[in-house]
């Protein structure tokens, strides 16, 4: 009767430590590269290829626990080269660091 308490309590011990996987200490977005190419990731089956490529480098920034990944934005500057310096819209992604769930995802225009 010992033996198959034993053998209960270490088959239940046993699932409930296989039941919770592996969560890595850094959170599933440790750093500011990995947030970039989720972001990419998400956004290109929305937004599209050119649009997102047209938009890099793209910039991630953590606050709260939440990577905020923006684009940049270029307009033609007048002299036949582009501008950083404009009105207009990029794509930003907000991601959990500690999850990699997605927050909010948005284009501006």
């Amino acid at each position: 009767m010992k033996t198959r308490v034993i053998l209960a309590c270490t088959v239940l011990l046993a699932s409930e430590l296989v039941g919770q996987g592996y969560k890595p200490t850094s959170g599933y977005v440790p750093d500011s590269r990995t947030a970039v190419r989720i972001a990419e990731a998400v956004l290109i089956p929305v937004y599209g290829e050119r649009q997102i490529e047209a938009e890099r480098p793209f910039t991630a920034s953590l606050k709260n626990g939440i990577w905020t990944v923006t684009g940049t934005l270029r307009c033609p500057d007048g002299k036949g080269g582009t501008t950083t310096s404009c009105d207009g819209g990029v794509a930003e992604v907000r991601i959990s660091k500690n999850d990699a769930q997605i927050i909010y995802m948005l284009h501006g225009k």
